[in-house]
């Protein structure tokens, strides 16, 4: 009885593990997608279409604080910054991406090197949370830290001489 409960929360873990990775992947595929959104659009572009969706709301209400939010943003938001945010993003993706891959095919090295990839990106966005106080940055972390703890568990049961698969 023991056995068969320590073996069904065993395979739990294995698919949440699946599960992680199909999440981290679809998360990586849109973080490049979006950078490359940014690289191939031009600045005057994304600034004529926070203006368009904007318009009809500043129109009914000048002192709408959301509308004037984005277009502060949208002013704010430089061509530097722009292909800063866009090769950030692309380089983030790729780099996620890349990872997913390699631990979908269990590429042995790949898992201690996910580890200190996903520990990474947990420094900065808790670095990134201290100064912005984004909650999003900490669910991000927490997501990242029980990707860690499905990875180090993953990389154990693959180094057992009696592993199967």
């Amino acid at each position: 009885m023991v056995r068969r409960n320590a073996a069904r929360i065993a395979r739990w873990l294995h698919e949440l593990f699946e599960a992680s990775l199909v999440i981290k992947g679809l998360l990586a595929a849109a973080e490049g997608a979006a950078g490359l959104g940014l690289l191939l659009t031009s600045n005057a572009v994304i600034q004529n279409f926070v203006d368009w969706m904007t318009r009809n709301e500043l129109a009914q209400d000048p002192t709408d604080p959301m509308a004037l939010w984005a277009q502060s943003l949208a002013q704010g938001f430089s061509f530097q910054a722009q292909h800063f945010y866009a090769i950030y993003l692309l380089s983030h993706g790729a780099l996620k991406l890349a990872m997913v891959l390699l631990l979908a095919v269990r590429v042995v090295w790949a898992y201690p090197a996910s580890m200190a990839v996903l520990m990474g990106f947990i420094v900065y966005q808790v670095h990134q949370w201290s100064a912005s106080g984004s909650l999003p940055l900490l669910a991000l972390s927490a997501f990242d830290a029980i990707m860690i703890a499905l990875v180090w568990r993953e990389w154990r049961a693959l180094r057992r001489p009696d592993h199967q698969g």
